[in-house]
């Protein structure tokens, strides 16, 4: 193989490289969504069933989706004011994502409180069952994101997030917007199939 050769495989090799952590990302918010995916077909295989109960959605869930639509958009600003390298809006952006975000919490919480005053429980009907399951691990997931920008936080205290070095709020934002259409499918899913 000739010089020019093995100077073009190695250019061709680097723009295939993918960074690690984003790799990373990908394929935990894939295997999140195959675990999303598997749930709802089990959801509709047992809907088939015919033992079902059918209530309605709280009002609450809507709400919190339009919380947590407002949270994902207090984040895109804050990815924005990073590559503008203005840290003290990234450190209010963070912290006001993460207020919305508690908000969200919080609305979940009483959205299943609306669900047991409808006689809906955990245990019992599996349509009921569902619905905090899917809530539930969201909510799970939605710590994870809580703690992703407790280290963006941390690190834009320390300097490291900036115009020049923008991997972790970049993935922090992919992650949680991905959560704010993982939350709204789920929603949309639960109103059109309840």
């Amino acid at each position: 193989m000739n010089n020019t050769a093995i100077i073009f495989a190695k250019r061709n090799l680097k723009l295939k490289s993918v960074n690690a952590k984003k790799f990373a990302l990908w394929l935990f918010i894939v295997s999140i969504c195959m675990l999303f995916a598997g749930l709802t077909s089990a959801y509709i295989v047992k809907k088939s069933d015919g033992r079902w109960l059918e209530f309605e959605m709280p009002d609450m869930f809507l709400y919190s989706t339009l919380v947590l639509i407002l949270s994902s958009i207090t984040m895109h600003w804050t990815y924005s004011k990073a590559k503008d390298n203005s840290l003290k809006a990234v450190k209010i952006g963070i912290t006001g994502t993460a207020i919305i975000a508690l908000a969200f919490f919080y609305m979940q919480y009483l959205a299943w409180i609306e669900l047991v005053a409808e006689d809906v429980f955990f245990v019992g009907n599996p349509s009921g069952s569902f619905v905090y399951v899917f809530s539930g691990l969201h909510l799970a997931h939605l710590i994870g994101g809580l703690v992703f920008l407790l280290v963006i936080f941390l690190d834009t205290i320390n300097y490291k997030v900036h115009s020049k070095n923008m991997l972790t709020i970049e993935m922090c934002t992919t992650y949680w917007h991905f959560l704010g259409v993982l939350w709204i499918y789920l929603y949309l899913f639960l109103v059109m199939n309840n």
